[in-house]
């Protein structure tokens, strides 16, 4: 769960260290005002796509910093986007992952490129 408080504390540094002010950010990332000030005042949570537009913008705002406050701000190095892999069909493709016997996958999520995602609960 994401401490509501730290997230807002993390995000106004964002705003400072960019010289923006609630509404530009807004602007900027592509989110109505309100929405802005409704997660500055505590009103509402951020969303997952929320948080997807700030970071897809600010290249410099690591995802795990914002949400969870582990990492840096800025990144210290911006990271070169990594070569493809080559295309694979997975639909047949079996696959084997070692898992540990003390850790159990509880749920997998899956981004797609058109901002949707998908989950994959055990059950």
């Amino acid at each position: 769960m994401v401490n509501s408080v730290d997230f807002v504390n993390r995000l106004k540094k964002v705003m400072e260290f960019h010289q923006l002010t609630a509404s530009n950010f807004a602007d900027k990332i592509g989110v109505q005002r309100s929405s802005i000030s409704h997660i500055l005042s505590g009103r509402n949570k951020p969303s997952l796509d929320f948080v997807l537009k700030v970071t897809n913008t600010f290249t410099d705002v690591d995802m795990y910093w914002l949400l969870k406050g582990k990492g840096v701000f800025p990144k210290k190095e911006k990271i070169d986007t990594p070569t493809p892999l080559p295309k694979t069909d997975l639909s047949t493709e079996k696959v084997s992952v070692p898992i540990s016997s003390e850790k159990k996958i509880q749920r997998i999520l899956v981004f797609y490129t058109d901002g949707t995602f998908g989950e994959y609960l055990k059950g």
